[in-house]
């Protein structure tokens, strides 16, 4: 038993060590963006602000600085790519797991195979083909991007597929149901768990993604979050502190869905690992 407690002990200071050396970053960005223009440049990053309540700078970077536009376009994309993102990975999933045909073998490690090939060696061929679709500085570049090759959607989707019986489908069969209506009335609704994981997992992909709004959507006025934070090195370039409230800004929303849903993202991993 001495030992048991010993080693529970040890384990709580490991993960308490992790866990500050992974909040530690944090502090002197909240410290920063709590000081004034002259407090900033004359105190350290770790000395504590000297009013607590001095929210200018996060009013200035509210204002000033577009993150209004920068959050409603990055609404607007994340509720259409997560839509999008559901209905190809569970319509693929269906497919595989309840169809069988030539070549489904080689389909499903098409789609495994696929994740492995590192984005960066098809970025041209990707924007050429965007630009060809005449999609380039619109919002549906990112929308293609982000639900056409969401890989790893379809895996999960799979994965609960799997675990469904298809003596439902049969009954649902017997009873007149087709295809269609055998998904939307119980596959989908059954899927419920690893579309909730899916939404959460890469709903905060898609919130912290830079590189595809930058390069397919170089409008200011589309900007999302991360482009419009990006953009605050001009303006605010001898403001830091404003900056950093702009990241703070930006980093409260995944902070918050992350530790409300957190247990529907580890129950999620875990079921589809199991199943």
């Amino acid at each position: 038993m001495k030992r048991l407690d010993t080693f529970k002990v040890i384990i709580y200071i490991v993960l308490t060590v992790i866990c500050l050396a992974m909040v530690f970053p944090l502090v002197p960005l909240i410290f920063a963006s709590l000081k004034g223009h002259d407090e900033f440049y004359n105190t350290g990053p770790l000395t504590p602000p000297h009013d607590w309540f001095n929210f200018h700078n996060f009013y200035l970077a509210w204002t000033q600085g577009d993150l209004v536009r920068g959050f409603a376009n990055t609404g607007i994309l994340l509720s259409v790519s997560l839509v999008g993102t559901i209905l190809v990975g569970t319509m693929a999933a269906y497919a595989i797991d309840r169809f069988d045909f030539r070549g489904k073998k080689v389909v499903v490690w098409a789609f495994l195979s696929a994740a492995l090939v590192p984005g960066v060696t098809t970025q041209i061929a990707t924007f050429q083909i965007i630009n060809k679709l005449n999609l380039y500085n619109t919002r549906w570049s990112a929308i293609l991007l982000y639900t056409g090759t969401d890989i790893i959607s379809i895996y999960i989707f799979l994965q609960f597929m799997q675990s469904i019986p298809k003596a439902l489908d049969e009954s649902a069969r017997i009873d007149g149901a087709g295809h269609f209506t055998i998904y939307f009335r119980i596959i989908l609704p059954l899927l419920r768990p690893a579309i909730a994981t899916v939404v959460i997992i890469k709903g905060i992909a898609y919130y912290n993604d830079f590189y595809t709004a930058y390069l397919y959507m170089p409008d200011p006025n589309l900007g999302t979050v991360s482009t419009s934070l990006f953009r605050f090195i001009g303006p605010f370039s001898a403001s830091w502190q404003v900056i950093c409230a702009a990241t703070l800004l930006v980093i409260l929303p995944t902070v918050i869905i992350f530790l409300v849903l957190q247990k529907f993202i580890y129950k999620g991993l875990a079921a589809g690992a199991v199943k």
